[in-house]
């Protein structure tokens, strides 16, 4: 069975348990908590790892996350040790979150762009976004900063890309340049 069959299969089971009981923003906490501390090389290791035995990673996690996590979360990591299903532990946080975000109605967005922007260029952004139909009315915004973009901006959903990069437009140029046979014998003389 692929990774992510496996990992939305148990994701389900655990917001369809929180929804019902009630907990599913408590149990939300516990995921933003546990995805930090996946970012922890030696910590992923430890759950990936075929060498240490299932009874020594729940008392690593539980010694971790006893006293800030709900009784369902570790009870839900419980089960899944035991059942030697750790290693896929962090997709199926990830896979939580995103159907934490569909039942949420919230929108995954990262806007790239070559500098800063203040904070009211951010807010007619996310209020275009929202008009355009492109986002819901709950917008989660990542904002990366990365200055091989030149200038302009590159949008990123789930399922679209809008790219209005200074570095794309250049990259276009180059290809239509290369692939005219005119130019190409032209530069070449």
């Amino acid at each position: 069975m692929s990774v992510i069959r496996i990992a939305s299969r148990y994701a389900k089971s655990l917001v369809d348990l929180a929804s019902e009981q009630n907990k599913l923003e408590r149990i939300k906490q516990d995921v933003d908590t546990f995805q930090s501390a996946v970012s922890n090389r030696e910590f992923k290791l430890m759950l990936k790892s075929p060498i240490i035995h299932s009874d020594k990673k729940w008392s690593i996690c539980k010694a971790i996350f006893e006293k800030s996590f709900d009784e369902m979360t570790l009870n839900f990591f419980q089960i899944l040790i035991r059942k030697g299903r750790e290693v896929y532990l962090p997709e199926i946080m990830d896979e939580f979150m995103v159907k934490y975000k569909m039942i949420n109605k919230i929108t995954s967005v990262r806007l790239t762009t070559a500098s800063e922007l203040p904070s009211s260029t951010v807010d007619a952004i996310k209020a275009k976004l929202t008009d355009a139909g492109v986002a819901e009315s709950n917008i989660d915004l990542q904002l990366v900063v990365d200055s091989n973009v030149i200038g302009g901006f590159k949008i990123e959903t789930t399922d679209k890309l809008y790219d209005a990069t200074i570095a794309h437009k250049l990259d276009n140029l180059r290809k239509e340049f290369k692939g005219n046979v005119y130019v190409s014998k032209i530069i070449s003389k």
